[in-house]
This record gives structure tokens, C-alpha cells and sequence, in this order.
């Protein structure tokens, strides 16, 4: 049931909400059961749990908000005053044929229609320019005047808080609003949430990024399988959790890596990046970028948002057409477009999208789209590809029968298992892996790096290119090389790069990270 009443808890504050042994059925099944949470003004409760855990359904509940069909049954009662909500990916809840000070300025307006007809405008205008400020935006034109498309995640994010602040939002769920981001763009978003949070507004964060839940979180609550596995302040749960289940969900990847082989400094090179500048229409996003990356190699690839990593990793793959300079392969320059490169060359650069869902095909099962690679690439029978494809998903431990199903029956960690299987079958010599932990929690991220750090180990991919925000990610890799601004400022031993950084922007992007493990419990 989902109620308007207004408790108040032991210490005399009220709670902004109030969710009692909630149970949310699909199908027979429970997704959340008996589930409790209190949401207090001003604090950070994070709930934390692996996908498929609650964690969104329990928060979506709170906007009195189930998947369709639910069976729903316990209270979720709220105080006067709207939850607003801020999702992974903003740019889905704002209308992208309307500038930013529309969307705003409708909300300001009826807000003030109370008012003398003379003074509405101005009035709107100050509760506008207000929200940006408590959002953590500049309040000036320039930003009013732009629409959705032409602001960064990280504006199109605060917008959306904005829009909630404006129809005074008492609570903001932030469902993993840090998702892809930087160690620079995380520490911004924490500091965002935690003025909100000062300014009296409840924050329920649901997240899988550790370092944000220790540096915002007041309480913690952990979800297994739907339901409670623990709870508490956050200093304790995170400083001396009572579960093993919690205490292994806290765990970071290199706490369990084994780490791949390392090779000799004169390995030969499978990948040369010579002078490579590239353009989006006549905009440069790449500045004169070169780099080796040899057998048996692990290159990570970090930076800030919009640096330009993903477009590297798209030119490698001939993804992305519009540049000068070289992509050589084995000593042998490769066709700048995918339409020009015959099939030896399609193969042996392997692309593995970070949206793994929007790579697959939603109306045919995973497995075929898996075995069509060697049928398409290598030339192999249907019916082999289809053997050597279950094989394939055998050592990635992706069950035959879950690779049987569409695409969205299956969870992000199971897509980007039957992603990299897809890559595999064409046995490339290079692959090109995009942001692959990202959005993925502690389980899922620590089992896909143990599986790559394997195929490299035994030789099932020569050579592997990391894309990531997430420097524990980088951490496993033998060389990082790092991008700012269409540049590449800084090479070298991953060790070195993360632990004595030479550029500036490298040393403020480490900075960062170590920042948020030193704030919070």
C-alpha cells in the first residue's frame, strides 16, 4: 500500500518516508521481500546488493512506482512532498525538443501563478536560477538556452535534481548516478548529493560503487535476492560488516586478482597507433595519438569523460572512419572503415560495447547472434559455430539455457559474458573492451576481470585494450596510458601511473580516487 501518513520515528524526527515489510511478486516471484526502510531528512541511506538484489524496485517504490503487473503488499507511506528521482541515464526523462530553461521555467511558473500577474515572470526566473545554484549549476544563460543533447551527462544529471528541487522535492532517490564516471566527475557528484542532503533534502542512493557509498552514506542497507541482509549505520556495516555475503560484496577486484602474465618489453607488437587524429563533422577529438600494444599485453585506457577514449577504441575498430594517421596490425597499416576491411581484418580487432544490450539483436536468442560471428567472420558451419559457441560460454560460465533466451532476459553481467563470447568466436587477435565493468556489481565485476585476466594468461586473446573510468579496473592492466582533452599526456608501467604520476592531470585524476576512499567510514 502506499499512503500519505507521516510517522515519526523514536528520536522525534519525521521521516520523509516510511517503507514496512514491503513484497513485490512478478510472476509468482518475489523480487523484494520484507523489506523496511526509514528516510530521514537530510541523510544518505544507500542501499547496496548485487543486480537483481531490490535495490531499484525497492527505491522505485518509494515514487509508489512497480513493474508491470506487480503483486504488491506492506506500506510504503510518505510525508507531504514529492520524492523526486534521478536516474543512470538522465537524457530518458527530459524532452529533448526543449531547451533547459523551458523545462525549468514550466515548473517556476506554475509555482508562482499565485502571484500578481506582474511579478510571475521575474518571480519564476528567481526560482529557476535558485534551483540551478542548489543543483550545482551555473545559473546564466548560456546553460538555459542549450537542449538536453548539448549538456553533458553530468549537467543533464543536475538538471534532472534541479527539475525535482524546483517542485520541492522532500527526497531524491539517485539510482547509480555514478555509473561511468571518472574519479574527478564522481567526487563532483558526491559533492552534489551532499549539499542536497545539507540542505535538508533526504538522498536514497542506490548504488554499486563502494567508494561513493563510504564517502555519502549515513546508513547503509545490503539486499540479497530481495530481501535484508543487513543494515545499519554506515560506519559499522562498512568498517565491520556482520554477514559474509556483505563482507564479500565490499571486496575490490584486487583483492581476488590473480593478474595476467606479463611479457618482455621487446614482445613483438600486435597493434601500432601511429599520428592518429580524428574528428567528430569538424570537430578534432583525438590530437596526434600514438601507441604499441604488444602480445600478451594489457593496455588500459583512462580519462576523464569525453576525453576521447571511446573514440580511439572506435578508430582501432574501424568504428569510426573520419581520421588521419595510421592503425597498423602486425606491422600492416588496416582500411580506416569497417566496409573497407575484408574478413581476416574484421576479425582480429573485436569490439565489446559497453552497452552491451544495444549491441544485441532484441528479437533473436543470444546464442545464434553468439555462433553467426564464426559462421560470418571465420566461415565456419551452423551447426560447428553453434557447438564451438556453447563451448565458448561453457568457460565464461554462461549457462546453455540462459544463452537461449532473448537479450533482455538476461541481467547486464550475463550480457557482457555473452558479449565477450561473441568477440571469442571470432578469435581475434586484439579486443577492444569498452567501459566493461562499468554499471556491474562487486560479483559480476570481479568474475569478468578473473575471466579476462585468464584469457590473456592462456593465450586465448593475444593482446587486450581497456576503456575504463574505474582505476582498480586499470590496476590489472601491464601499461595505462592516459587521455585528456583529445591527448595522450602520459604513459606507462600501470603501477607507476597510479601510484607516482608525472602529468598534472594525472596526478589530479589519482588524487581524486584516493580522495573518496579517505572521506566516509
Amino acid at each position: 500500500m502506499y499512503t500519505a501518513a507521516q510517522p515519526r520515528t523514536a528520536a522525534g524526527e519525521d521521516p520523509v518516508a516510511v517503507i514496512e515489510g514491503l513484497r513485490v511478486e512478478v510472476g509468482g516471484r518475489a523480487i523484494v521481500d520484507g523489506v523496511g526502510l526509514r528516510v530521514l531528512p537530510g541523510r544518505v541511506v544507500a542501499l547496496m546488493g548485487a543486480s537483481g538484489s531490490g535495490k531499484t524496485t525497492t527505491g522505485r517504490a518509494l515514487l509508489g512506482e512497480y513493474p508491470p503487473g506487480a503483486r504488491v503488499t506492506g506500506e510504503v507511506r510518505v510525508a507531504d512532498g514529492l520524492i523526486g528521482y534521478v536516474p543512470q541515464h538522465p537524457a530518458t526523462v527530459l524532452n529533448p525538443v526543449r531547451r533547459t530553461g523551458s523545462l525549468l521555467g514550466d515548473i517556476a511558473r506554475v509555482q508562482v501563478r499565485h502571484l500578481p500577474r506582474s511579478r510571475r515572470r521575474a518571480a519564476a526566473r528567481e526560482r529557476v536560477l535558485d534551483a540551478l545554484v542548489r543543483a550545482q549549476l551555473p545559473p546564466d544563460g548560456a546553460l538555459l538556452r542549450r537542449y538536453p543533447h548539448q549538456l553533458s551527462g553530468g549537467q543533464q544529471q543536475r538538471v534532472v535534481l534541479a527539475q525535482a528541487l524546483l517542485l520541492g522535492a522532500r527526497a531524491v532517490v539517485a539510482d547509480e548516478p555514478t555509473t561511468g564516471q571518472d574519479p574527478l566527475t564522481k567526487r563532483r557528484i558526491v559533492e552534489r548529493l551532499a549539499a542536497v542532503a545539507r540542505q535538508g533534502v533526504a538522498v536514497v542512493l542506490l548504488s554499486h560503487d563502494l567508494d561513493v557509498v563510504r564517502a555519502l552514506a549515513d546508513e547503509v542497507v545490503v539486499l540479497r535476492d530481495g530481501r535484508v541482509v543487513e543494515s545499519g549505520p554506515a560506519e559499522r556495516v562498512l568498517r565491520a560488516p556482520a554477514k559474509a555475503w556483505t563482507r564479500e560484496l565490499l571486496a575490490r577486484p584486487q583483492d581476488v586478482r590473480a593478474g595476467p602474465a606479463r611479457t618482455g618489453a621487446h614482445a613483438a607488437p600486435v597493434l601500432d597507433v601511429r599520428s592518429l587524429t580524428a574528428r567528430h563533422g569538424r570537430t578534432p577529438v583525438l590530437h596526434d595519438a600514438a601507441l604499441t600494444l604488444r602480445a600478451g599485453e594489457t593496455l588500459a585506457v583512462i580519462g576523464r569523460s569525453g576525453s576521447g577514449k571511446t573514440t580511439l577504441a572506435r578508430c582501432l575498430s574501424g568504428l569510426h572512419r573520419d581520421h588521419d594517421g595510421e592503425v597498423l596490425l602486425d606491422g600492416v597499416p588496416l582500411p580506416r572503415s569497417l566496409r573497407d576491411r575484408d574478413r581476416t581484418e574484421l576479425a582480429a580487432i573485436q569490439y565489446v560495447f559497453q552497452d552491451a544490450e544495444a549491441a544485441f539483436d532484441a528479437h533473436r536468442p543470444v546464442l545464434d547472434q553468439i555462433a553467426r560471428t564464426a559462421v560470418r567472420l571465420r566461415g565456419v558451419g551452423r551447426v560447428a559455430a553453434r557447438a564451438e559457441a556453447l563451448d565458448v560460454l561453457s568457460t565464461l560460465d554462461l549457462p546453455a539455457q540462459r544463452a537461449l533466451r532473448l537479450p533482455v532476459r538476461l541481467s547486464g553481467g550475463e550480457l557482457r559474458r555473452a558479449a565477450l563470447a561473441r568477440a571469442l568466436l571470432a578469435r581475434p587477435r586484439v579486443l577492444v573492451c569498452d567501459e566493461i565493468t562499468s554499471g556491474l556489481d562487486a560479483f559480476a565485476r570481479r568474475s569478468l576481470l578473473g575471466l579476462l585476466t585468464e584469457l590473456l594468461r592462456s593465450g586465448a586473446v593475444p593482446a587486450l585494450v581497456l576503456i575504463t573510468h574505474d582505476l582498480d579496473t586499470a590496476a590489472l592492466a601491464d601499461r595505462i596510458a592516459v587521455l585528456e582533452h583529445g591527448e595522450i599526456v602520459e604513459t606507462g608501467a600501470a603501477a607507476e601511473v597510479l601510484t607516482a604520476p608525472r602529468h598534472p592531470f594525472t596526478v589530479e585524476l589519482t588524487g581524486a580516487a584516493r580522495s573518496m576512499r579517505a572521506v566516509g567510514p
